[in-house]
């Protein structure tokens, strides 16, 4: 028996999930380090600083250009910068993983609600996903700053649950990060750890999500392995 046997909707992270974005957030924090007068970064190091949000990844970014701890006056004089070159970096750069466009489309012919549980601004979260001609197939977004809290904290996931009027059972998280095996874990729901994305350098494995994938189209394996007993148990 799959661990999403009752599966009902799906949740999705968006950067290392359904788009790499790395390289636009490295073009505009190199661009603030610029600004700054500080030292440069490479792509790969960015590559180890995302997964927070913008504010975590620009407190790295000064961290390793200052070589000290950043104080907070410096990050909020950071941050405005960092926004603006971001903003004019969006989509320049960045593309959708194999296989995403399909993999979305077919869930949804399935009839699952789909979601975005991101860390990334709802200002860049929307047109990152226009762009890309993916917002439709997604019925709920939210974005690292559309509640209290964000992930690891489960609170974007209960949110949903309840949204949705679902049992933790019936929704999965599907991630590249532990930031989304962790919240899957606290909300009690089931996820997905997808080994291509961005996690620190770290294994998925090693958050013990309840399925890996090494690409996205191999979602549409385990999920319909779970439609097909839900339909005979309708059967039965």
């Amino acid at each position: 028996m799959t661990p999403w046997k009752h599966l009902k909707a799906i949740a999705f992270d968006l950067d290392g999930t359904l788009i790499d974005s790395v390289p636009d957030l490295a073009a505009a924090t190199q661009a603030t380090l610029l600004e700054l007068d500080l030292p440069s970064c490479t792509e790969g190091q960015v590559r180890t600083w995302v997964g927070n949000g913008a504010r975590v990844l620009m407190s790295r970014a000064l961290s390793f250009a200052l070589n000290r701890e950043v104080e907070q006056d410096e990050l909020d004089n950071a941050m405005p910068k960092f926004m603006h070159h971001y903003q004019e970096n969006l989509q320049q750069h960045s593309q959708l993983y194999p296989d995403v466009k399909s993999v979305l489309e077919q869930l949804s012919k399935l009839n699952y609600p789909l979601a975005i549980v991101t860390n990334k601004p709802h200002e860049f979260t929307v047109p990152l996903l226009e762009a890309f001609e993916i917002r439709h197939y997604f019925s709920s977004i939210l974005s690292g700053d559309s509640l209290a809290k964000m992930k690891p904290d489960p609170m974007p996931l209960t949110h949903l649950l309840s949204h949705w009027q679902l049992e933790p059972n019936e929704l999965l998280m599907v991630g590249d990060s532990k930031n989304d095996i962790l919240a899957a874990k606290a909300a009690g729901i089931t996820s997905i750890g997808l080994t291509y994305g961005y996690n620190y350098g770290e294994d998925i494995g090693l958050s013990d999500p309840d399925a890996v994938c090494e690409q996205f189209s191999e979602i549409m394996t385990l999920v319909n392995s779970s439609h097909k007993a839900t339909e005979q148990e309708t059967y039965d």
